[in-house]
């Protein structure tokens, strides 16, 4: 396995910041791009041209997951962007997206990590607004209990709230880094996650529209503006190179200030 070349690898490719972190690693070596949207997935790998290859993958259809996971002998970097908004799907689908199948793909990288390896899971400033909560943790952290929205539901927890689906899920996300990195690390690779804020991205203008309060999170944000996708891919593809082979089991917020704005 060490003699194999180690295929990068984008899921969520498709547009936005995916495509953006993509257009970065692909001159890294051997790229896999994956996405639910395979005519936009077939127009960025066109445009990278290379050693760039494209799958369509959902996240929240296991046996995408296992079919990606498989086509990979041995992984370089991960990044995965793909995720749903609560613009974008009712509740339960996007835990099945963001959660759910963000833990099953987790697992099924386990067998082709190595010495070298780094997952990068997009999470988003959004999990890191809500009050903290040692039973609504608990039931974060085993997303594949057959269990999990009852458990939801008990605490007082909308299963198919959208906007709470999309803040729980990211901040599963960010928790799921910090109790996978052990394992990662006694095989030499790294997981973690990164936060990103308001995006000027197709997802991130559909939310504005949606939510006027995200105007004034802007405004009232360190920097007073939306980011830009390449500035969150620049970050990303830092995160997975060796200059960051210290950084693992934590979370990188990229949010130009948002969350600690004074009157957030």
């Amino acid at each position: 396995m060490s003699q194999t070349v180690a295929t990068n690898v984008v899921i969520g490719a498709g547009s936005g910041m995916g495509a953006a972190v993509a257009s970065l690693l692909a001159r890294r070596g051997p790229l896999l791009l994956a996405d639910c949207d395979t005519d936009r997935l077939s127009g960025v790998a066109a445009d990278l041209g290379g050693d760039v290859t494209a799958m369509t993958c959902d996240l929240a259809v296991p046996a995408d997951v296992d079919a990606l996971a498989h086509a990979i002998v041995r992984l370089g970097a991960l990044v995965v962007t793909a995720g749903l908004s609560p613009s974008m799907a009712p509740g339960r689908r996007i835990y099945e997206v963001n959660l759910l199948g963000l833990e099953r793909l987790v697992r099924a990288m386990e067998p082709v990590i190595g010495d070298g390896t780094a997952a990068l899971c997009f999470a988003s400033m959004a999990g890191h607004l809500l009050p903290a909560s040692d039973e609504l943790d608990a039931v974060l952290d085993a997303p594949l209990s057959a269990t999990f929205f009852d458990d939801l539901a008990n605490l007082g927890y909308d299963p198919d709230n959208p906007q709470l689906a999309y803040a729980l899920s990211k901040r599963s996300c960010i928790r799921l880094v910090r109790r996978h990195a052990a394992a990662w690390g006694a095989k030499g690779a790294r997981i973690l996650s990164l936060s990103p804020g308001i995006i000027d991205t197709g997802m991130g203008r559909l939310e504005a529209a949606n939510q006027p309060v995200m105007a004034q999170m802007v405004k009232s944000s360190a920097l007073g503006r939306m980011g830009r996708p390449e500035e969150v891919a620049a970050v990303a593809a830092f995160l997975v190179s060796d200059a960051a082979s210290f950084i693992t089991g934590t979370d990188v917020r990229v949010d130009g200030g948002v969350t600690v704005a004074p009157n957030r």
